[in-house]
């Protein structure tokens, strides 16, 4: 079985929101009112809401009916709005995609294409330039760094559900390691957002942190003297640009809208903000590589688990291997 190479299949592998469904499968376009897009909290609400009201406008006036931007603190948040119907169309990433497709009823449709036409963007350690151990953490390669100084550094992890800013560093940097962040450090945190860590390290109130490279470029742009604090010191391997989903039981006629509005979008002035050219259509498996990934954190994990028993660990470990099989 061939997947696409986002990480390397090894031997490791193989040893809240309470509220009724607003829609059915049986609706027709013409009885929705109103539809709610999702936001995930990737910055503060005061930063997002400027970028994306003009998008959210846009797509209301072509589908000719009220879009509301949904805003939550925690990605979370928007999964758990999909979930129980308060949210139809979403914009994730893509660890919060697979958990909503896996729980929220999330279908693919689209996905972001960058200002120069790519479609991906990389996950960062970052620290502030004036740090005096980062010409270290340079010359070792930040994630070498972080590993043998954890005990002596303070760390700030994004939302655990983000990729970028949690689950690529928890494989590459931790877990191939065999490192538990969670013990590891004088100081954990989970600052939130990636707004929240690159304030962190640009305002020197932890030494290491994670971002990516399209919350960085943001950051030139909504604060350029914290930008100007902060230094790469290590950049993962491509990650797929972010998913653009709906519920699955959204009426079909209603789809077909929700798609010639993304897929013929294309004003710059609307778009250009946002940092983003346009949008593709998009299929599942362009998220297969995030699903491995996530699965192979976890046999990782409990690899490095001593405080479970062999048995236990050969069966959660043969059961994370059939979910990897299955994926196609």
């Amino acid at each position: 079985m061939k997947r696409r190479s986002f990480i390397k299949t090894t031997s490791i592998f193989a040893g809240s929101i309470a509220a009724t469904r607003l829609l059915s499968s049986s609706a027709k376009a013409q009885e929705i009112k109103e539809l709610n897009f999702g936001i995930i909290s990737t910055e503060s609400q005061a930063n997002q809401k400027p970028i994306w009201e003009p998008f959210i406008s846009a797509m209301s006036e072509q589908l000719g009916m009220p879009v509301k931007a949904f805003y939550a603190t925690q990605y979370a948040g928007v999964i758990e709005a999909m979930r129980f119907g308060q949210v139809q169309l979403a914009w994730y990433g893509g660890k919060s995609y697979i958990e909503a497709a896996k729980i929220a009823d999330a279908e693919v449709f689209a996905q972001t294409v960058n200002e120069d036409g790519t479609k991906g963007y990389y996950s960062h350690l970052i620290m502030n330039k004036n740090n005096p151990r980062v010409t270290e953490a340079k010359e070792l390669g930040g994630d070498n760094f972080v590993v043998q100084n954890a005990a002596d550094l303070t760390f700030a992890f994004n939302d655990p559900n983000s990729t970028s800013g949690y689950l690529v560093p928890s494989y590459y940097v931790f877990a191939k390691n065999g490192v538990n962040p969670k013990t590891a450090f004088e100081r954990l945190i989970f600052a939130g957002n990636h707004e929240a860590t690159a304030l962190a390290v640009a305002n020197e109130q932890v030494d290491v942190a994670t971002n990516n490279s399209e919350s960085l470029s943001r950051l030139e742009k909504t604060n350029p003297q914290a930008r100007e604090n902060i230094e790469v010191v290590w950049t993962s391997t491509l990650i797929p640009s972010d998913p653009i989903a709906w519920r699955k039981d959204l009426p079909e006629d209603l789809k077909t809208q929700v798609k010639d509005f993304f897929y013929s979008y294309k004003d710059e002035s609307v778009l250009g903000p946002l940092e983003w050219a346009g949008f593709d259509a998009a299929a599942d498996n362009i998220w297969n590589p995030i699903r491995e990934l996530d699965i192979g954190e976890k046999i990782l994990a409990i690899q490095a688990n001593d405080n479970l028993p062999q048995s236990e660990k050969d069966k959660q470990i043969a059961e994370l291997n059939q979910q990897l099989e299955a994926i196609e």
